[in-house]
């Protein structure tokens, strides 16, 4: 059985650097300390001998940056936008299933990635749709290529987000996960759920 992998992707955290959009509510510097302590939380969380994680990191020059877990493997986002941050991750990765979230996801516990993981059992692809119209979870089988346009000219950060995305699919079957929302402004904070 071919491994499974979940890329998380996590920024340095350095105030004004993280969470701009929730900085500009609650200060930079909660800001950060809230992001930094929710990717510690989510990497506990989420650890199972299922599947492997990874952290894709941003700036590339904080990928041995001891703020992460030591034991987790890295690679660098690169340059780019969103969309050819998180292609780039999935051709990095070694053979197999993978899965990637953002570390700004507080609701997802390992019952969310295995349901993600089992879609991909039958399906090319998954995606996990946030309320906001964009996702928080997407992932792929990894036995066809990546669509050469994957997440070319999708609206990041719009309500058209996710429907972008599966346009550029090219034909490759894909299924739902659960919805789940992120953390991008002071008040999706104050509607997360607690742990």
């Amino acid at each position: 059985m071919r491994r499974q992998h979940l890329v998380v992707m996590v920024k340095f955290p350095q105030a004004g650097r993280v969470k701009t959009r929730l900085g500009a509510g609650i200060g930079r510097v909660r800001a950060t300390w809230w992001f930094r302590h929710q990717v510690r939380d989510l990497l506990r969380r989420l650890e199972d001998p299922r599947w492997q994680i990874w952290l894709s990191v941003a700036p590339d020059t904080a990928v041995e940056s001891k703020v992460w877990p030591l034991h987790l493997p890295r690679i660098p986002q690169g340059q780019g936008d969103l969309g050819q941050r998180m292609k780039g991750a999935f051709v990095a990765l070694p053979d197999g299933p993978a899965c990637l979230i953002g570390g700004d996801i507080p609701a997802v516990t390992r019952r969310e990635i295995a349901e993600a993981f089992r879609q991909l059992g039958s399906h090319d692809a998954v995606f996990g749709p946030a309320s906001d119209g964009g996702f928080w979870l997407t992932g792929f089988k990894r036995v066809k290529p990546l669509p050469r346009q994957l997440f070319g000219a999708v609206r990041w950060s719009s309500e058209h987000a996710l429907a972008d995305s599966l346009a550029t699919l090219a034909g490759q079957s894909h299924a739902l996960a659960a919805t789940l929302d992120d953390v991008d402004t002071e008040a999706d904070l104050s509607s997360t759920p607690r742990r």
